[in-house]
Order: structure tokens, then sequence, then C-alpha cells
């Protein structure tokens, strides 16, 4: 059974980092990604990465936040650096296991001074 645990979410000033943290088990993971969903909006993709490292990033925080994995941990991070009132939103952690996608509960970031 597929299980996500994610951290980091808080409240962060415009201009400041924060790092979110996903914990995977359960299963052989390939794509682990970010998605957010903002407060009447769809949720949206934040970046992905698979087990080769190569990614892939939402133009609106393309140079600001970086996505990384540790493939032995099963774990896939996001540095959030430069975050903007507009970051603000639940993050999800998303996993593909074997063609499925599998979601986090998700963490709120919220971008306020």
């Amino acid at each position: 059974q597929v299980q996500l645990v994610e951290s980091g979410g808080g409240l962060v000033q415009p201009g400041g980092s924060l790092r979110l943290s996903c914990s995977a088990s359960g299963s052989i993971f390939s794509i682990m990604g970010w998605y957010r969903q903002a407060s009447g909006k769809q949720r949206e993709l934040v970046a992905a990465i698979t087990p080769g490292g190569t990614t892939n990033y939402a133009d609106s925080v393309k140079g600001r936040f970086t996505i990384s994995r540790d493939n032995a941990k099963n774990m896939v991070d996001l540095q959030m650096n430069s975050v903007k009132p507009e970051d603000t939103a639940v993050y999800y952690c998303n996993v593909n296991a074997r063609g499925i996608m599998y979601w986090g509960k998700g963490t709120l970031v919220t971008v306020s001074s």
C-alpha cells in the first residue's frame, strides 16, 4: 500500500524560503512531484522529477523552486526560494507507481507579511 507523508508547510514572508518534503513508501516510484491548489483555482503542476533526475517546472516557479529526490529513501523535496504571495496554496506530493498516481494529503503554504 502506497503511503505519502508530507512535511514543511507553513507561513513564510514574501521573499523568504521554505522546504517541503515528501516521504513515499510501499512501491517503486517513477515520476515524483509536487502540485498545488490555490483557493478557487484548479490544481496545477509545480515541479516533477524522474528517477534519473530530469526535471520539469511550471513557468511561474522556474528559477525560484528546485525539486530533488533521493531514490534510495523514496523522498522528494521542493525547495522554495523568493516566494511570492501568489505561491500561497495547498501543496500536494504526487507519485507514480506502476502507472497509478497517488496523492498526499497536502500541506498548506501561506506567503504573507
